[in-house]
């Protein structure tokens, strides 16, 4: 199997090396594809050095499976042309998340509505995967009715430029702003663009997202999300009303049952997931679970994951995965 990293030389390309050496996807040829700056430029897999190539040369590879994580523009402009050829293109930027043609993946989640003539396939906004992992089980059991979401972003979801500007500020060091504001010793409520409703594109990627993956038009969202000064990890405070009652003891149990969950909830030992202990794994974090005494079904936990791993990475090289496994694409 031939598989192309586009945006190789980026923080979720560089991440998506390493996950897929660590997961051992049987790779017959690696294809590493970045910008036309970073052409020539080396990397390594598995302890060999390939030069990077640009996009035009990496179509006409025609690769079987192309990971996409080069930013918005790149992925409408050259996942199709990717896809003409007969490769399969799993993309990491909101490109494709909405369009009704594409499916929106999480694999342990909705995996199975893949087929072969799938060739631009939606890897959900990190925020949004941790969310709908630990919610999907609950839905299923109760349905979700309506879904309050503040969210605690860490610099690594804006990228390497913001990662820097953390670490300048830090030190003392005068740089470049990847933010308005300073970001240490700071919570900017603000990530990503405002859209005309008052809410930001990374607040209403979770309405809309969610909806679209636990496919369920009917459940109201309403979200805020936070920057904060943690260099990698996604934190969630999430309160969700149910249709119907729930038993806790029954909610620990369908969520520590469910694959990719580890609930963390013990708080007479302060037990609790938190960003510095998701950092480098796959798994979403639960914790933080109890009864919201103000309003009946209703309920409050704590969702934590790695957002350059689970939500960004592994998730791409999983649905990679099942499409192997489940031979939608060659081998």
């Amino acid at each position: 199997m031939r598989v192309a990293v586009v945006g190789v030389t980026g923080m979720v390309g560089q991440v998506m090396l390493k996950v897929l050496e660590e997961r051992n996807l049987p790779i017959s040829e690696l294809i590493p594809v970045a910008s036309e700056r970073s052409v020539g430029k080396e990397i390594t897999y598995k302890s060999k050095t390939y030069k990077v190539i640009g996009l035009r040369d990496a179509v006409a590879s025609k690769p079987d499976i192309a990971l996409f994580s080069a930013g918005g523009n790149t992925s409408l402009e050259w996942a199709p042309k990717f896809a003409d050829v007969g490769t399969t293109v799993i993309d990491n930027s909101s490109a494709w998340r909405m369009d009704r043609s594409k499916k929106l993946v999480v694999p342990e989640i909705n995996a199975n509505a893949l087929t072969a003539s799938d060739k631009i396939i939606a890897n959900p906004n990190c925020s949004t995967i941790q969310l709908v992992m630990a919610l999907a089980p609950l839905h299923k059991e109760y349905k979700i009715k309506r879904l309050v979401i503040s969210t605690y972003q860490s610099v690594s979801g804006t990228g390497v430029k913001a990662v820097q500007q953390l670490e300048n500020e830090i030190a003392g060091i005068k740089g470049e702003m990847a933010y308005p504001y300073p970001i240490h010793k700071n919570a900017l409520p603000h990530c990503d663009v405002f859209e005309e409703n008052g809410y930001t594109k990374e607040e209403m990627k979770l309405v809309r997202e969610t909806q679209k993956i636990l496919n369920d038009k009917t459940i109201a969202v309403t979200a805020t999300a936070v920057r904060i000064p943690t260099a990698g990890g996604h934190s969630e405070s999430v309160n969700i009303e149910f249709e119907n009652d729930f038993n806790l003891s029954n909610i620990r149990s369908l969520l520590s049952k469910t694959p990719g969950i580890v609930v963390q909830d013990n708080t007479d030992v302060n037990t609790y997931p938190m960003p510095i202990y998701a950092h480098g794994k796959d798994d979403v974090f639960v914790g933080r679970i109890r009864r919201d005494g103000s309003q009946p079904n209703t309920l409050n936990m704590w969702v934590v994951s790695d957002n350059l791993r689970k939500g960004a990475a592994t998730n791409a090289v999983q649905i990679a995965e099942y499409l192997l496994e489940n031979k939608l694409v060659k081998a």
